[in-house]
C-alpha cells in the first residue's frame, strides 16, 4: 500500500484550493455579468449562420467569441465600435448580433492604408459587406489612422469598444511614434462613462524581455494595460479563456508562423496546426464615471 505524507497532501490540499478559488472567482465573475437571452440568441443565430465560411467557424475553438464577448459583458443593444476589424472576421458576429437592436461602427484603415495587408484586409472587408447587405447595410465604417484619422466613432457615444490581435502594431513605431497613445486616446473618447474596452491579442509572458517594436507580432499584458491606464481606463478584470500554453512564444516567423497564417509553408505545417492559435491576453477596461461636480 502506498502512502502519502503529511507534506504532500498539504501541498495537494493547497493548490486545490488555489484552482477552486480561481474558479470561483471566474464564476462570480461570470454570473455578475450574466448575459441576457436576448443577446444570446442574437449571437448564436450570428456565430451559426450560413453567411460565415466554413473556414472562418473552424477559428471558433480557438477564438472563443461567444465567451469572450460574455465576459466583456456585450449586449445586442449596444452600440459599439471595432477597431481594425481586417477582413472581418468578428465582424461576421458582431454586425448581425447588433443589427435589430445596436449600432455598430467599423473603424478600418485609412481608404490608402501604408501596409499591403491592409489593402488586401480592407478591399476583402467591403466585398463582404457588399455581398450581404441585409446583414450589414447598417455598418457604419470609419477610419482609425495615425496621426490625422481618428474619429471611430462620435465622442461619448459608444458603450463599448473592441479590438482584436491589433495592439502589438500599435507600439511598433512602422505605425507612426504616436500611435500607442493615441489609439487608447480614441478609444477612451469614443466610449461613454462606464463604457468597456475589450482587448484580446497575442502575449508575451515577460515584460521584461518582449520586443519593444513587437516584430514578432506578440506584447506583454503590462504594456498593454500601462498604456491604458495612461489613457484613463481602469482595467476591470483579465482571462485566461483565450490562453495557449502549447504556444512557446518561439517561432521563426514570429506568430504568423502559427495558424491561421501558417507563414511557413507546407513545411513543419503539421507541427503548428498542432500547437494551434497563439496564446492570448484577455482583457477588460472601464472608462470612469464621470465624477459628480461639488
Amino acid at each position: 500500500m502506498t502512502h502519502t505524507s503529511p507534506r504532500c497532501i498539504t501541498l495537494i490540499l493547497l493548490s486545490s484550493l488555489a484552482v477552486m478559488s480561481i474558479m470561483t472567482s471566474t464564476l462570480s465573475w461570470a454570473a455578475h455579468h450574466e448575459m441576457d437571452a436576448a443577446t444570446s440568441a442574437a449571437l448564436d443565430a450570428a456565430i451559426s449562420g450560413d453567411h460565415r465560411s466554413d473556414e472562418n467557424k473552424a477559428r471558433d475553438k480557438f477564438r472563443r467569441p461567444k465567451e469572450t464577448l460574455a465576459f466583456f459583458g456585450f449586449s445586442s443593444a449596444m452600440t459599439v465600435v471595432e477597431i481594425w476589424p481586417g477582413g472581418g472576421w468578428y465582424t461576421e458576429i458582431l454586425a448581425p448580433a447588433l443589427k435589430d437592436s445596436g449600432k455598430l461602427y467599423a473603424a478600418q484603415y485609412s481608404v490608402n492604408p501604408s501596409y499591403g495587408y491592409q489593402r488586401r484586409y480592407f478591399g476583402a472587408f467591403l466585398s463582404k459587406l457588399g455581398a450581404k447587405p441585409k446583414i450589414y447595410r447598417d455598418v457604419n465604417i470609419t477610419a482609425l489612422d495615425f496621426p490625422y484619422e481618428l474619429e471611430i466613432a462620435p465622442a461619448g457615444s459608444a458603450d463599448m469598444v473592441l479590438t482584436f490581435r491589433n495592439a502589438h502594431n500599435w507600439v511598433n513605431p512602422g505605425y507612426g511614434k504616436q500611435a500607442a497613445s493615441l489609439s487608447f486616446k480614441v478609444m477612451f473618447d469614443a466610449l461613454k462613462p462606464g463604457g468597456v474596452l475589450g482587448i484580446v491579442d497575442h502575449r508575451w509572458p515577460d515584460a521584461k524581455t518582449e520586443d519593444p517594436d513587437a516584430e514578432n507580432g506578440y506584447v506583454s499584458e503590462e504594456r498593454i494595460i500601462k498604456l491604458a491606464k495612461a489613457a484613463g481606463f481602469e482595467l476591470a478584470a483579465r482571462s485566461d479563456m483565450n490562453r495557449n500554453n502549447a504556444d512557446d512564444h518561439d517561432h521563426p516567423n514570429g506568430v504568423w508562423t502559427l495558424p491561421p497564417s501558417l507563414a511557413v509553408g507546407d513545411e513543419d505545417a503539421a507541427q503548428y496546426q498542432a500547437i494551434g492559435e497563439s496564446d492570448r491576453m484577455t482583457l477588460k477596461f472601464i472608462k470612469p464615471l464621470a465624477k459628480a461636480s461639488e
